[in-house]
């Protein structure tokens, strides 16, 4: 039903998971543990296995704080839960308040969960490549540290994404980062004839490098190569499904 990282784990104060797509309620394209509000599963469904992820966590239903994701670098500093229906347009969320999940939805792109055990402030981020390009990973960082993290102190942890493998981009997608990022050919592996692999894992963790936590890893699991496990809005696509679900990872300080 979920995966824990050893790096959060082994602080007894930090709760956290990144949830799989087992062990919930929903049928079909969405079996079953699907946890996305935009989705057009059943809402009753979604809000079961959401109150699922919360029961694992140790902390009311309620307490699982979702954003409107918009493949933005905006970051909200949550200090309450706040309705779904009020969900703020961001893609990462911080807070140093106990008994809050900060829950990220995914299906391919990257969820980051971040922690500074010693000041006790956590993160957690939506890193698509138009996020991690657009400075995503380091608005969190700078959003724990006013509330008086040490970047130097943050654990991070990439939790399952599309690998380069199964990651395949036109020439437009290449060119642009030409542009943006300088010695992006790392990032980068020869595919067919206009077509390059992109390697979003490997550039995640660039990112998080670049913006000095002290500890960056990835679980080093890829959503559309595991479809026993995750949800992955390319293998929908490619199979010409009409929906997918999402995967939800979440981080809270105990109550």
């Amino acid at each position: 039903m979920f995966i824990e990282a050893p790096e959060l784990s082994s602080h007894s104060y930090i709760r956290h998971a990144f949830f799989t797509r087992q062990g919930g309620v929903s049928e079909r394209l969405y079996a079953s543990l699907n946890g996305g509000i935009g989705s057009n599963d059943d809402p009753a469904r979604v809000a079961e296995n959401r109150a699922r992820m919360c029961a694992q966590l140790g902390l009311p239903r309620e307490n699982l704080v979702s954003l409107y994701q918009v493949h933005s670098a905006e970051v909200v500093t949550v200090e309450a839960p706040f309705p779904l229906a009020e969900r703020p347009k961001a893609d990462a969320m911080v807070t140093r308040v106990p008994g809050l999940a900060l829950g990220i939805a995914t299906a391919d792109c990257g969820p980051i969960l971040f922690a500074d055990p010693e000041n006790r402030v956590v993160g957690a981020a939506h890193a698509g490549w138009k996020g991690a390009l657009g400075g995503v990973v380091e608005a969190t960082v700078a959003a724990m540290e006013g509330l008086g993290a040490e970047r130097g102190n943050i654990v991070a942890v990439l939790g399952p994404t599309i690998a380069q493998a199964s990651y395949e981009v036109g020439r437009d997608f290449l060119e642009r980062f030409r542009a943006e990022v300088p010695d992006c050919e790392r990032f980068f592996a020869e595919g067919r004839p206009d077509h390059a692999q992109f390697d979003l894992p490997a550039y995640i963790l660039a990112r998080l490098a670049e913006a000095g936590v002290g500890e960056a890893s990835s679980l080093g699991l890829c959503t559309y190569a595991d479809a026993e496990r995750f949800f992955s809005f390319r293998r929908t696509t490619h199979r010409n499904e009409p929906d997918y679900g999402r995967l939800i990872s979440a981080i809270a300080l105990t109550p």
